[in-house]
């Protein structure tokens, strides 16, 4: 009941009183990229949400899209930008899914949407983490986030699937708030963005 009827409520309800009260930060932010980043401020990117089913999801946009001399795009590290360091480290970046959450594409709490090219790469168990759908955040995020290894991070949504319910979905968004605040997490040491997911070897962290 909690899955299929007041989860569903409670994010829709809960999604349009924060785009209401956070409209007037997320103009501000829309702003600023679009100076500095010289284009769109939005970042869209096909993502697997539940069952696998791709929807497109919705970001601030923290990096440019420079190029090397032979048309490849530059390292993470070289196309963030100053704004789009703050943005991603205050997690401003997340609040553009609220429009995924109204859509029902997403909710607030769930296992993170990956990259679509991942699919084939997970065994069974990682598998379970598309029998809900994808959250703006979940159960690792709040337990280590981008700075625990890839292994550690489908354990722990596996286990958010196999024990949702209302009173872990609000100690996750408690927590959440929490992590913004404190900034835990945002990256690996030594690296940008989140390193690629590359399967089930032993190097993959």
């Amino acid at each position: 009941m909690y899955v299929n009827l007041i989860k569903p409520f409670f994010d829709i309800t809960f999604a349009l009183v924060l785009l209401l009260i956070a409209s007037p930060i997320i103009i501000l932010v829309m702003i600023v990229l679009t100076l500095t980043n010289g284009g769109s401020p939005f970042f869209l990117q096909k993502r697997p949400g539940k069952k696998g089913e791709i929807f497109t999801i919705v970001k601030f946009r923290t990096m440019t899209d420079k190029k090397d001399k032979l048309g490849n795009l530059l390292p993470d590290a070289e196309r963030i930008t100053s704004v789009g360091r703050f943005v991603r480290s205050t997690s401003l970046d997340e609040l553009p899914q609220l429009l995924n959450v109204l859509k029902a594409d997403m909710s607030f709490v769930g296992p993170r949407p990956l990259l679509p090219q991942y699919l084939p790469l997970y065994n069974d168990f990682q598998k379970q983490r598309h029998n809900v759908k994808p959250g703006i955040t979940g159960w690792a995020q709040v337990n280590g986030r981008n700075a625990i290894s890839w292994q550690q991070k489908f354990e722990y949504d596996v286990w958010y699937v196999n024990n949702i319910s209302l009173v872990l979905d609000f100690k996750i968004l408690f927590l959440t708030i929490k992590k913004v605040f404190v900034k835990e997490g945002i990256s690996q040491k030594g690296q940008a963005t989140t390193l690629y997911f590359k399967g089930n070897d032993l190097d993959n962290n």
